[in-house]
């Protein structure tokens, strides 16, 4: 079996969904956790938030015309590491330790976030 074998409808899901989708909703659950979590739980997600908007921004960076912009090139590789999966995980992998937090509220969040983290990873796996 070729890599992205199989529906071509699903492969086209799969990334829309991890250049359009993934990091904008984990920017955004970033975000309400640095607002509203308690104290630890507040540096992680202000880390993934950090990194989740430097993505997109990285992703729309051609369409805004930003390319010659500092840093860009090296933003974009890093972007496209590990078949750009490695720019979503390490975020990912840092909202779920301020999930994890003892004292981290808004438990829907790390419902959305589950969802979100499991819609990304049967996508991947479906169309590896």
């Amino acid at each position: 079996m070729t890599p992205f074998s199989g529906d071509p409808d699903l492969l086209l899901t799969f990334l829309a969904f991890k250049r359009f989708v993934f990091l904008e909703v984990l920017a955004v659950l970033a975000l309400l956790r640095v607002i509203l979590g308690p104290g630890l739980a507040r540096w992680p997600a202000l880390v993934a938030f950090g990194l989740s908007v430097a993505g997109v921004a990285t992703t729309f960076a051609p369409a805004l015309g930003l390319t010659g912009t500092a840093g860009y090139a090296q933003a974009a590789r890093a972007m496209a590491e590990g078949g750009g999966m490695a720019a979503l995980l390490v975020p990912a992998t840092l909202y779920a330790i301020s999930a994890i937090s003892p004292r981290a509220r808004w438990r829907w969040m790390d419902a959305v976030f589950a969802l979100l983290l499991a819609v990304l990873l049967g996508l991947w796996w479906w169309t590896s």
